[in-house]
């Protein structure tokens, strides 16, 4: 008899009472509850990180418990609500949440009620040669399961495999977290921020750029809800994000929709994007706080606790602008004739390339913003000025958006290397944009400070020296970015570039 591996399985309702009343061989069942009946709900970010990976973080009145293929974690529930998992007590449970981002908020994806007990396999004597510890589990009172984590004793690894043969026997499954799922909440979409989106080898570019828009639009429309009801930050930038995808193929798929139409559609997804900004930059601002606090003595946070007061106001007043605009009727109908228009393609005009075929359409372009990027990064020296270094980043995030959208349509291991390549050196262009950015927000804020603001003189004192530690960390970076861009412009870089990227049969425009 193979010995199974799994620790946790997943047991049909119907055979739970085989399980805790007949005998594993000379081995009695011994079953005890140990907690009541008691109501939960279910737990996960918006991107449903949890989900994804199988586990499931329930809440009941005082504890919050994470269950998963081996074993459980708990913790008492902290004073106030668990919004982030920044917000739990040190311990096991934190420790196993470590994966998701602090910047997602817990919110409530289900309910139900559950129940804990526990089942020994003793021998004649009395000796424990097993646990099952058990959990009951239903939702919305439509559906249950069990699941029955094992717990070896030992010297007794022959009676933990025949109680594991036995779960086999009465239907039990390896613990599956899709399934688990599946089966309490089995109508539940899984919202996916970074869509893979297949694009047909004979598709043209016509169809290609339609598909991307129309995957991208309902992405975006997916957040409007969290950013009003204000859950966390990342509802308005995965929202920023889609729209700046879909404003990208209208710039680099040039020809692909007849110029007019071009125009017109960048202008009516630029004005729907524009009130987004003041919210979103003033977002960044407050999550920098604690990195800002620290990088600062302690004699110049009274300046910063002035600052970020203010911050915090004009974030309130901002955010209750977007949430009126995302509610308005304007708003709603520009959204809903922008969706028909690409789920409707007929009103779309094609230009003189889209009929193009999408993979050297692809190829192309990607070559094209390839040779500009290394054009730029070649001349990036300690005196470029920082409009030149903002150029690149803003090339490298077009041919990142290029490369992503047409994933599909090349091969997969070489086309990872190049985007692992390219990471690195957006992520050093983006630290070198954000300190640039802030040093220019913070001079901003200062000078929108009214002139009878209390400690307004602090402020300044807080700023200046902000201002010179940020500076010297984009100096760092400006050497940093050098560095990357050696790697991305190597000769096995520019060789994988070439293979993967022949030029087309016929040009892109």
């Amino acid at each position: 008899m193979n010995k199974p591996t799994a620790t946790c399985y997943q047991l049909p309702v119907a055979s739970i009472s085989d399980l805790i009343h007949q005998p594993v061989g000379p081995l009695k069942p011994v079953f005890t509850l140990e907690s009541d009946i008691t109501a939960y709900t279910l737990l996960d970010c918006f991107d449903r990180p949890l989900r994804q990976s199988g586990r499931m973080l329930v809440q009941t009145d005082t504890t919050l418990e994470l269950y998963g293929q081996a074993d459980r974690a708990s913790a008492v529930l902290p004073q106030g609500e668990a919004k982030s998992v920044t917000d739990l007590p040190a311990g096991p449970l934190k420790q196993a949440l470590l994966d998701l981002s602090p910047l997602r908020r817990l919110l409530p994806f289900g309910s139900g009620q559950r129940q804990h007990a526990l089942l020994t396999f003793t021998d004649d004597e009395e000796k424990t040669h097993c646990r099952v510890r058990l959990l009951f589990i239903t939702a919305n009172e439509e559906h249950a399961t069990a699941l029955a984590f094992t717990q070896a004793i030992k010297g007794y690894d022959t009676s933990l495999a025949a109680v594991h043969e036995r779960l086999h026997e009465l239907g039990g499954l390896a613990f599956s977290g899709p399934v688990l799922y599946d089966q309490l909440f089995p109508m539940q979409a899984v919202y996916v921020s970074k869509p893979e989106i297949s694009i047909a080898h004979h598709a043209s570019a016509f169809d290609a750029a339609n598909q991307i828009i129309g995957t991208h639009l309902p992405i975006a429309r997916a957040n409007e809800d969290g950013i009003i009801a204000d859950h966390d930050t990342e509802f308005l930038h995965d929202y920023r994000i889609q729209l700046r995808k879909i404003r990208s193929v209208l710039s680099l798929f040039r020809g692909v929709y007849e110029e007019a139409q071009t125009v017109h559609l960048k202008t009516r997804f630029a004005a729907i994007m524009a009130p987004t900004g003041p919210l979103r930059d003033l977002d960044v601002y407050l999550l920098e706080k604690q990195a800002y606090y620290d990088l600062l003595p302690q004699g110049l946070h009274a300046g910063l606790n002035a600052l970020y007061g203010l911050m915090a106001e004009q974030r309130h007043a901002e955010h209750g602008k977007l949430s009126r605009y995302l509610r308005g009727p304007a708003y709603q109908q520009e959204m809903a004739s922008l969706a028909s228009c690409f789920e409707q393609t007929h009103s779309l005009k094609p230009g003189p390339g889209a009929q193009l075929p999408a993979h050297d359409y692809a190829s192309g372009l990607i070559r094209k913003r390839y040779r500009k990027i290394c054009k730029i990064a070649a001349g990036i020296t300690s005196n470029t000025p920082d409009a030149d270094v903002h150029a690149l980043r803003i090339q490298c995030k077009k041919l990142r958006y290029l490369m992503e959208f047409f994933a599909t349509v090349f091969p997969a291991e070489p086309f990872k290397k190049l985007l692992k390549s390219l990471k690195g050196l957006q992520e050093n262009l983006g630290r070198f944009n954000d300190y640039s950015v802030q040093q220019i927000k913070l001079q901003e804020a200062l000078l929108a400070l009214p002139a009878n603001r209390p400690q307004k003189l602090e402020v300044a004192q807080s700023v200046g020296a902000l201002i010179a530690v940020l500076h010297t960390r984009q100096i760092k970076e400006r050497a940093k970015i050098v560095k990357s861009f050696t790697r991305f412009n190597s000769p096995e870089t520019q060789r994988i570039f070439g293979e993967l990227f022949q030029k087309p049969k016929v040009q892109a425009p």
